[in-house]
């Protein structure tokens, strides 16, 4: 059957319900094409996408709707999960139990790769285009091949939470759900300046490349930073949870290293939160927030928060 499916996705197009172009998420058609389906599992598939934005094929995971095969007619909600920076498409499968949890949704479950440290931006240096590829060419995508609907939520860790709340500001109706787990909330933290200065100088990557230059382009920057856009998120309930950088039961066994960079990866970003959360609420916007103590910037904790907000996440999509 896996295989059947993958010819059929490859050759034709799925059915959908006939539904009108929304112009507010896409303001130009850029088509993206499915060029390799690989079948995992029953429900599980990794496919190619060949996207115009990037010049290149883009890997993305998915998990299949449960009553997928049963309904060919139906239409479907989606779930989209980004991953973080040094990470990749794989990452939610592999470290949680995610395809467990979705066992009995009858959801997609989307899960793009972002390249590493891509920032989930359209870079000012012209290339990479993430955005583009992920919230044009994927959607009309997923709506064409695989008979997504047009209700959404985002749930996203790190660099990935940071993607999801800008992909939610910059398209307003999009996603109704939107989950940020330990994100970075402010361009404009100090703390944040120097992790950016920090890590992009790391992967040889200048920053400018990405938006510009903070203070000659401050107008980038700012279009890219959820503190500075709390009206953009009216009408999406927006969750937003981080941990106090203590080390704690779920971090036994880490190597000392790794521990560090856990520890240190997560101080700045609960402050942030908080202070992002109040300033939502004073312009009305649906926020929930868990500040959580002990709690590193490491795998268990993000496993332990997706099972937190899954019943959320799944009441807002109406499942």
């Amino acid at each position: 059957m896996g295989v059947l499916l993958a010819a059929a996705l490859l050759s034709t197009e799925a059915h959908a319900a006939e539904q009108k172009p929304d112009a507010v998420h896409w303001p130009h058609r850029v088509e993206a094409r499915l060029t390799g389906v690989k079948v995992i599992d029953k429900r599980m598939r990794d496919l190619m996408v060949s996207s115009p934005a990037m010049g290149i094929s883009i890997p993305v995971r998915v998990i299949l709707p449960a009553s997928w095969s049963e309904n060919p007619r139906a239409t479907y909600p989606v779930v989209y999960m980004f991953h973080g920076g040094d990470d990749d498409y794989t990452s939610w499968t592999r470290e949680t139990d995610v395809e467990a949890l979705a066992k009995n949704a009858d959801a997609l479950i989307v899960m793009p790769d972002a390249g590493r440290n891509g920032y989930y931006s359209d870079w000012f240096a012209g290339n990479p285009r993430w955005e583009t590829f992920h919230t044009h060419e994927l959607v009309r995508l997923m709506e064409k091949k695989f008979r997504a609907s047009r209700t959404r939520a985002v749930v996203g860790l790190s660099m990935g939470g940071f993607g999801a709340l800008n992909y939610a500001a910059h398209n307003r109706g999009m996603f109704r759900y939107v989950a940020s787990m330990s994100s970075y909330v402010d361009l404009n933290d100090p703390a944040v300046r120097l992790e950016l200065a920090l890590g992009t100088g790391k992967e040889g990557i200048d920053i400018k490349d990405v938006w510009g230059d903070p203070v000659k382009n401050a107008d980038v920057w700012r279009a890219h930073n959820p503190a500075a856009m709390p009206g953009a998120f009216r009408g999406t309930h927006v969750h937003l949870s981080a941990g106090t950088s203590e080390p704690g039961p779920l971090d036994k066994g880490s190597a000392s290293g790794v521990l560090l960079a856990s520890v240190l990866g997560e101080a700045p970003l609960s402050g942030q939160m908080d202070r992002f959360a109040r300033s939502l609420r004073s312009q009305g916007v649906d926020v929930t927030t868990h500040l959580y103590t002990p709690g590193t910037h490491s795998w268990p904790y993000w496993q332990a928060e997706l099972h937190d907000i899954w019943p959320s996440v799944m009441k807002s999509i109406g499942r």
